[in-house]
């Protein structure tokens, strides 16, 4: 067969007949598949872009021929740094080098052979895109779910912007290595923590990975436990958030995060310069390095102290780098005989250790920590348990205005500024008189100015642009400037999945109507890197636009799949700088798509990944070709689909066995047993040919349905071998052949028969012979005997249906 040809022929019929083009004309079969959409970062489609998309089409496909009306839409992912760094180190424009890589992916797409529907195409850098992103902030802005404020954010002094914690690696920005700080500054933020209960709550309902829901309920990390103030000397409160309320008594000192905005003023002037320098250093650390059980537990004193609320003590208060700004209020309470990383600050620092809880039973344990036991210095709340304990205690502080139940949650809210250009502008207008004003909606989008000035110092290029930053004010007409910053990328991903529903739409982000029929998108596949960046975003922005009244589900994805990834043949992930990237182009060029697709599911488990390596590539090219033979050999013969005999018996048995694993396996995303179950279809059909009794017909019938069979995971192979066979229409307009369970009910069974576990012979013994006259049947057959010979027979071990193993001492 000649790949290139054929895969261009049936490519160019699919666009003009429009085979992918997602109708609609029955919601009741909709199925909306999708994969996590590429970023055109590079100058082409690599390895991991492949193993995502192709068996994921092949799915889709197979969904197809089940009788759904498939929707699977592509688009690209187009703002963001990479493209900015590019230009910054070669001089090419981000928007040029962004649209020439889409054109590229376009075509390697296209060569796939993919079922996408490319009239739902969305470039997240088009206007007539992120206009509908810049609409979709001012709604939030409406709601208050966008606010602006101070922040301490991470900085990355090489790429001269703000990132994520989720982008941070070892301390380090994920995009180019530099070390980062912490730094405050006037960022953009959506409100997800008013949907951190309802996020956790309705992940229980969702059929995804549990490893990736576990994932973001740690993320989301609630607790539930009490708030405790404690008054410094000049009577600033300083609220505490702990989960043991019962070791109150027990607080020796009082810690603030390096970042709290409360240290300048407790900090001493003979502090000062220790405080400073400690704080500059804490700045160099990202927030699971901070937080590692194995690192020192450093700090310093402010020289300053406050006072515990449940007994009037006064207890010193310090800065160290183990509690977070973001976590709580900033601010912890050190019980050191009674938690861990307590205990090991306070032997660090020289801190008092006061036990108050002990063992129910009385009896002493060792420091640091008892989980059960009552308050040991109140007689108001002696005899308690640690529970009773908790909850009195708060009591006792809500009485007394110092506290009280709290709930607490890990996430905090969303920094969506970003101080780069290639991105989507922020919608808003800054006056000094009026404030921060939202672009009036008939003004959007408000576009990227072409020239400008990328040379990193610290601000946003944006700022630099005179003609974009410099308009007036919508509410007074006085002069203003636009925001110079741009949105974080994950905003325009958190909601394309709607946009493709309603791509064209020119009036509207899209139609409610139209995307509650559509949504939610019933399969997602993606990496599980985002699983607590993207997929948590995505959630957030549905259930915000469902109570903005935009939409009318809760979830964006009922069911999600992760892809593993193909590594590099050393086994590491696939880098330039490593020389071990693989380029998808030279396999397709040299044995086409179909056959590196066919590799790719049946080389690797899917969720899994590993090392490529390509020595059976050509072996799976040969399969291709001897299903290729074996179609022309029988092309001009009619099935029979009447005779019988016990081969036939044996062949649909095959065929039909492979087919309810099928089943089962590709809903599960298990293509490598898959293709391993059509290579064995194509053996028994094989087999069948090759035995004195075959009848043509009956090969000619089997080889259909393999054809069938294949045509989901080898497309363009499949739509030429039916067209070979006498197929009028495209083979995806027909059904998948389904398993028909009578083909599995035998009258006899093959047995392998083995001596001491090694197998000697194969017989056909009756389906319905219990163990016990399997064993005497076997046991009297003249070769059974013959093989036992002088030996002493210690065991017969039958597996039914599968084997009999006779344990033979000499």
């Amino acid at each position: 067969m000649d790949f290139k040809a054929v895969e261009k022929k049936w490519q160019q019929r699919w666009n003009e007949s429009g085979a992918h083009h997602y109708e609609g004309k029955d919601p009741d079969r909709k199925y909306y598949i999708m994969s996590m959409l590429p970023y055109p970062s590079g100058s082409n489609l690599h390895l991991g872009h492949w193993y995502n998309y192709a068996p994921t089409d092949s799915f889709a496909r197979y969904k197809k021929m089940k009788g759904y009306e498939v929707f699977q839409p592509i688009g690209f992912d187009a703002f963001g740094l990479p493209a900015e760094n590019y230009a910054i180190k070669t001089g090419v424009h981000p928007k040029d080098s962004t649209y020439k890589n889409i054109e590229t992916m376009r075509r390697q797409l296209s060569e796939m052979g993919a079922m996408f529907d490319w009239d739902a195409e969305v470039v997240t850098c088009d206007p007539e895109y992120y206009r509908w992103t810049q609409w979709l902030f001012l709604q939030l802005y409406k709601k208050g779910l966008a606010y602006r404020k101070d922040a301490a954010v991470n900085w990355c002094s090489s790429c001269q912007t703000v990132i994520a914690n989720e982008q941070v690696v070892d301390g380090k920005c994920e995009r180019c290595g530099t070390q980062i700080v912490r730094k405050n500054m006037k960022q953009w933020f959506f409100r997800i923590t008013d949907y951190a209960e309802e996020l956790l709550a309705d992940l229980d309902k969702l059929d995804w990975p549990e490893k990736t829901k576990t994932m973001q309920r740690n993320w989301i990390g609630k607790s539930t436990g009490g708030e405790v103030i404690f008054t410094a000397e000049d009577g600033t409160e300083i609220p505490v958030f702990t989960t043991r309320a019962d070791t109150l008594f027990g607080v020796t000192y009082v810690v603030l995060a390096p970042e709290h905005p409360l240290v300048d003023r407790f900090t001493t002037d003979e502090n000062r310069a220790a405080v400073a320098r400690y704080r500059e250093e804490a700045a160099k650390q990202d927030d699971i390095e901070r937080l590692s059980s194995t690192r020192p537990k450093t700090g310093v004193f402010t020289g300053s102290y406050c006072v515990n609320p449940i007994n009037g003590k006064k207890v010193p208060l310090l800065v160290a780098d183990y509690v977070l700004a973001s976590y709580g209020s900033g601010a912890v309470m050190g019980v050191a005989a009674h938690d861990e990383r307590d205990y090991a600050f306070a032997v660090e620092h020289g801190l008092p250790i006061e036990r108050v809880v002990k063992a129910a039973d009385g009896a002493e344990t060792a420091l640091p920590y008892c989980e059960y036991g009552v308050m040991m210095n109140s007689g108001e709340f002696s005899g308690m348990t640690s529970e009773a304990g908790r909850d009195a205690v708060v009591e006792k502080l809500a009485k007394l205005g110092k506290g009280g139940k709290k709930t607490n949650y890990r996430l905090r809210d969303w920094s969506v500024s970003r101080q780069r250009f290639w991105g989507c502008p922020i919608p808003i207008v800054v006056c000094d008189r009026c404030g921060d004003v939202p672009v009036p909606e008939s003004e959007l989008p408000i576009t990227l100015p072409y020239d400008v000035n990328f040379t990193p110092d610290g601000k946003s290029p944006l700022a630099k642009h005179q003609g974009y930053t410099n308009t007036v004010c919508p509410i007074c007409g006085g002069p203003a400037h636009r925001d110079p910053d741009t949105l974080d990328t994950f905003v325009c991903s958190s909601w394309y999945f709607l946009r493709y529903a309603d791509s064209k739409n020119a009036a509207a982000a899209f139609d409610r109507e139209k995307i509650d029929r559509m949504l939610p998108v019933d399969k997602y596949v993606g990496g599980a890197e985002h699983a607590c960046m993207h997929l948590l975003y995505a959630r957030f922005f549905t259930k915000a636009l469902r109570d903005i009244g935009l939409l009318d589900f809760d979830e964006p994805f009922r069911s999600l799949v992760h892809q593993g990834t193909i590594l590099g043949p050393d086994g590491t992930k696939m880098s330039k700088s490593r020389g071990n990237v693989v380029n998808p182009d030279d396999f397709v060029g040299v044995y086409g798509s179909d056959v590196l697709r066919l590799y790719l599911m049946f080389g690797f488990d899917y969720v899994e990944g590993g090392p490529w390596n390509d020595d059976g590539i050509k072996s799976m090219a040969k399969f291709v070709d001897r299903v290729e033979r074996l179609a022309l050999k029988v092309k001009n013969e009619a099935p029979d689909h009447t005779s019988a005999s016990p081969e036939i018996a044996d062949l649909d048995y095959a065929i039909h066995a492979a087919l309810k694993a099928i089943a089962r396996d590709v809903e599960n995303f298990s293509f490598n047993t898959v293709i391993a179950r059509v290579m064995e279809t194509l053996n028994a059909i094989a087999k069948y040919d090759a035995s004195p009794n075959a009848i043509p017909g009956v090969t000619r019938r089997a080889v259909e349905t393999l054809v069938l069979m294949l045509a989901p995971f080898a497309p363009h192979t499949a739509e030429e071998l039916h067209e070979t066979l006498g197929g009028k229409e495209s083979v995806f307009a027909l059904p998948y052949p389904v398993c028909d369970e009578a083909k599995l009910v035998r009258d006899e069974i093959e047995y392998a028969i083995q001596i001491n576990a090694r197998v000697k012979l194969r017989v056909m013994l009756g389906a319905s012979l219990s163990r016990e006259e399997i064993e005497r049947t076997v046991l009297a057959l003249p070769e059974v005997k013959e093989l036992i010979g002088n030996g002493q027979v210690v065991k017969v071990i039958v597996v039914p249906k599968r084997n009999v193993n006779i344990v033979v001492k000499p």
